[in-house]
């Protein structure tokens, strides 16, 4: 979305209203959305979630319109790229309505963004939320001087709660049939702005003293580094072992057993009574078959540690964790040229590499994108990369997976400081935003992973199952013989794998946790296996993270990206091969 665009970008029906819902990121905004639209949309706890604008309907008492979904930000300078698609919208859409929602725990802070947004001309709407956190602090704002002070509607709300919001609906409407507004002797520049926003809290706030409730004082302590590096190591390990330790009791005590006991029979069966053994037959219930690894891949190997690294991921957003765990390593961050907020995105890789990549429209820098962008496709395995991994190396040698995922943290450090080094720009300081330790929304928290379990089926599934039956293809043929022979230097020779492990890498290509699954059929060595992981975890993009690339990057930086991870897979994969063998033999 080009800041020189002349026409307004979304179009609306004849007779409906078009509101804008904007403010600073984390205020709640996005729970506003949801419950106005009731549409499907993920609300977190940490800066940057939302960099491209979302729309969805609303109505009320017979009267409909559109809602604008902007990117949050803490200014309309257009600084970066949230900033730029903010002041677009503002510039161009023509709106008839903004509603700006304002977090009473910073009333300051957010007051300065809604004198910026005055200077527009446009009926607002403010939306104080979180009230119920401030009342909770000692702080009361009287909602009677803060209408007169900002020449606007003023709407006490409790988002996640659905308190004010029917309200909100109600002023949008009445606010929509002024064609002119007059907010009278607008602030010119940032100091004017301050001074104005200081003489409006000594006249509707007071701050009552008050002793800091148990989880203000454990976010303060996750800020501090002598107590929150420890708190990190022991959050981090935590999650860890939920999702590993009940991703195997799940996938072992329950799936696999059902799978194989039930399943596996009934279809087989099926199959044979239309069937006789032979190609078709094969490929769809034989070694490789569709209708048997289709399943048993997707939903008995890979989803349960999908589905717990959600509810993990999701808890930590949610609870306005990450923002402090950035904070903590903002200093080591520094030395791969970004900034310690950047340790969201990077995070999210290990959910999805897509929203990862997406998520870097919050970096202030070009150069800041790039590097984590080229971090997350090298060396940041995804949630469903991370489930593979667990079930081929979790009963076969524990040791393996820890050192690859050290591997994994060593890659996106040294990648880093590479990459810092030959992009040029730098990296502004950090500049993010703490939001308050809360308990998740119950609601929000359940629909949020239900919502992403449910897409990462619905993006798994397919692509998995047709490169499972390719596969089939492929060994049923022959075809892997032919393909085997001529890249047999590289597999046999420098990596040391069996022929059968071609299969893995050419699958590779579609998903990149079907580059190790096959391995689960081959019956390797210690060594066979922690190279082979090795390879599989710097192994190209998936088709989707590659398109993501492309379309954030331009093609020639999307192609730079996929040959450096595709040159390093082998290449450091081979090395680890060559070294441990010839350190073997000279032992």
């Amino acid at each position: 979305m080009s800041c020189h665009t002349k026409e307004p970008e979304i179009h609306i029906e004849e007779g409906q209203i078009k509101v804008l819902l904007m403010g600073n990121p984390n205020v709640g905004k996005s729970v506003v959305f949801s419950k106005l639209t009731g549409m499907d949309v993920i609300a977190s706890n940490y800066t940057g979630t939302t960099v491209t604008f979302t729309k969805g309907n609303i109505q009320h008492q017979g009267n409909h319109g559109v809602l604008i979904d902007v990117p949050g930000t803490y200014s309309l300078e257009a600084t970066s790229p949230a900033e730029e698609v903010a002041v677009n919208m503002l510039d161009n859409e023509k709106a008839d309505v903004i509603i700006c929602v304002l977090d009473a725990t910073n009333l300051e802070r957010n007051l300065n963004f809604a004198l910026q947004l005055q200077k527009y001309q446009i009926p607002i709407i403010f939306a104080l939320n979180l009230t119920d956190v401030a009342e909770q602090q000692g702080i009361s704002v009287d909602i009677d001087k803060l209408s007169v002070e900002l020449g606007a509607p003023v709407v006490p709300t409790v988002a996640i709660r659905n308190i004010g919001l029917r309200d909100i609906l109600k002023q949008a409407w009445i606010m929509a049939e002024k064609k002119t507004v007059d907010y009278g002797d607008i602030p010119e520049n940032q100091d004017e702005r301050w001074q104005r926003v200081g003489r409006i809290i000594q006249q509707v706030q007071q701050v009552e003293h008050r002793h800091p409730t148990l989880l203000e004082k454990l976010g303060d302590a996750l800020i501090r580094p002598l107590t929150g590096i420890p708190a990190s190591i022991i959050i981090l390990a935590l999650a860890l072992g939920i999702v590993v330790g009940g991703g195997k009791g799940i996938r072992g005590l329950i799936l696999l057993p059902l799978l194989n006991n039930f399943y596996v029979p009934f279809i087989t069966n099926i199959v044979s009574t239309f069937l006789s053994e032979g190609l078709i037959f094969n490929v769809l219930v034989g070694e490789y078959g569709m209708l048997i690894k289709g399943i048993e891949w997707p939903f008995a190997l890979i989803l349960p540690y999908v589905f717990l690294f959600y509810i993990v991921l999701s808890f930590l957003e949610d609870s306005g964790y990450l923002p402090r765990l950035a904070v903590l390593v903002d200093s080591m961050l520094q030395r791969i040229g970004i900034q310690g907020g950047n340790i969201v995105p990077m995070i999210m890789g290990y959910g999805c590499a897509v929203p990862a990549i997406l998520g870097t429209r919050a970096s202030t820098s070009q150069k800041e994108r790039i590097i984590v962008a080229s971090v997350v496709s090298l060396a940041v395995p995804c949630a469903a990369q991370t489930g593979a991994f667990i079930a081929l190396l979790g009963d076969r040698s524990v040791l393996v997976l820890v050192l690859v995922y050290l591997i994994s943290l060593l890659a996106m450090f040294i990648g880093g400081m590479v990459l810092n080094k030959m992009i040029p720009g730098k990296s502004d300081p950090i500049l993010l935003e703490i939001p308050n330790l809360l308990m998740p929304d119950r609601q929000s928290y359940l629909k949020k992973i239900y919502l992403r379990t449910k897409h990462f089926m619905l993006e798994a599934e397919v692509p998995m199952l047709l490169g499972v039956g390719f596969a089939a293809l492929v060994a049923e043929t022959g075809a892997l013989n032919a393909v085997g022979g001529f890249i047999e230097p590289i597999i046999e020779g420098w990596l040391g794998l069996p022929r059968e492990a071609t299969i893995g890498l050419i699958l590779g290509v579609i998903r990149r946790e079907l580059a190790v699954l096959p391995l689960l059929e081959l019956d390797l060595s210690t060594l066979q296996l922690l190279v082979a992981s090795v390879v599989a975890l710097f192994y190209l993009p998936c088709l989707s993270v590659l398109g993501v690339l492309i379309k954030e990057f331009r093609i020639k930086i999307a192609l730079a990206i996929g040959i450096s991870t595709f040159f390093l897979a082998f290449f450091i994969g081979g090395l680890i091969n060559q070294v441990v063998t010839l350190v073997s033999m000279l032992l």
